[in-house]
C-alpha cells in the first residue's frame, strides 16, 4: 500500500494499539492513533484519514458514539470496528451505525490486512448500478437518498453498505449472488480471499428486518439454499 494512505487507531489497549501501529507501518501506511474515545473523535473529525481502525469499548466516549458522529459528519468515512465482542448483537449495533466491517479480537495480522486492502482498494462504480428501483411488494428503493418508501411512506433509512448490498443484488436480479460475490464486489475483498467474516449475512438480516419486518418468511430478499441471495423486484 502507498504511504499516501492514513490510518487512525483508537484503541485503549496499549500492547494492541502498538502492535497495530508496528504492522501498518511496516506495510506503508502512515499511522496516527489515540488512546481513549474523546481523543480518537477530535482526530476523526479532523484529521481527514483513509481509514479508521476503531475498537468498541474505550473508555471516556465508546466506539459506538465515535462511529455515529463520524458518520453524521461524513457518511464516505471508511470505518473498521476493532472488537473483543463476537456476538451478532455487538456487530449488528456497530454496523447499523455505519461500520464498514468488523474485526473481532484476537485477530491474525492476514485477516486484519485483508479488511484494511479491501476497504482501501473497494472502488464503488456506483453510477453503473440502479440508483432507483422497486421491490416486489411495490417498495420503492432511492439510493441517492439511503432511504426506502412503501405507498409514500418512508419504512427504512439505509447505511451506505445496506444500500450497496442492494444496488448489486437488484443489478442482477435475474440470478442468485453468492456471498463470496457480495464481499468481492461490494466489500472489495479481492477473488478466492478467504475472510472470517460474516459480515454479508449479518447486512443480509439487517436488510430483511428494515424491508420486510411484519413478515414471517422473507418475500423480498431470498436466500436460494447453495447458491447465495436473490431480490425480488417488480415486473
Amino acid at each position: 500500500m502507498s504511504q499516501q494512505h492514513s490510518i487512525l487507531i483508537v484503541e485503549d489497549e496499549e500492547p494492541i494499539r502498538v502492535g497495530l501501529e508496528d504492522v501498518l507501518v511496516f506495510h506503508g501506511f502512515a499511522v496516527e492513533s489515540a488512546a481513549d474515545g474523546r481523543t480518537g473523535l477530535h482526530k476523526a473529525l479532523t484529521g481527514g484519514f483513509d481509514l479508521i481502525l476503531l475498537d468498541l469499548m474505550l473508555p471516556g466516549i465508546d466506539g459506538y458514539a465515535v462511529c455515529e458522529r463520524v458518520r453524521a459528519q461524513d457518511p464516505e468515512q471508511p470505518i473498521i470496528m476493532l472488537t473483543a465482542r463476537g456476538t451478532d448483537e455487538d456487530i449488528v449495533r456497530g454496523l447499523r451505525l455505519g461500520a464498514d466491517d468488523y474485526v473481532a479480537k484476537p485477530f491474525s495480522v492476514v485477516q486484519l490486512m485483508l479488511r484494511v486492502q479491501a476497504v482501501l482498494r473497494r472502488t464503488r462504480p456506483l453510477a453503473a448500478l440502479p440508483v432507483r428501483f422497486t421491490l416486489a411488494d411495490g417498495t420503492e428503493v432511492d439510493a441517492a437518498n439511503l432511504s426506502a418508501h412503501r405507498d409514500g411512506v418512508a419504512i427504512a433509512e439505509l447505511t451506505r453498505r445496506e444500500m450497496e448490498t442492494l444496488q448489486y443484488l437488484a443489478a442482477h436480479a435475474e440470478r442468485p449472488v453468492a456471498a463470496e460475490e457480495l464481499l468481492h464486489r461490494v466489500w472489495g475483498y479481492p477473488k478466492q480471499a478467504s475472510p472470517e467474516t460474516r459480515t454479508v449475512a449479518i447486512h443480509i438480516a439487517k436488510l430483511r428486518r428494515k424491508l420486510e419486518s411484519d413478515r414471517a418468511e422473507p418475500r423480498l430478499l431470498l436466500t436460494v439454499r447453495g447458491a447465495g441471495y436473490r431480490l425480488r423486484l417488480t415486473p
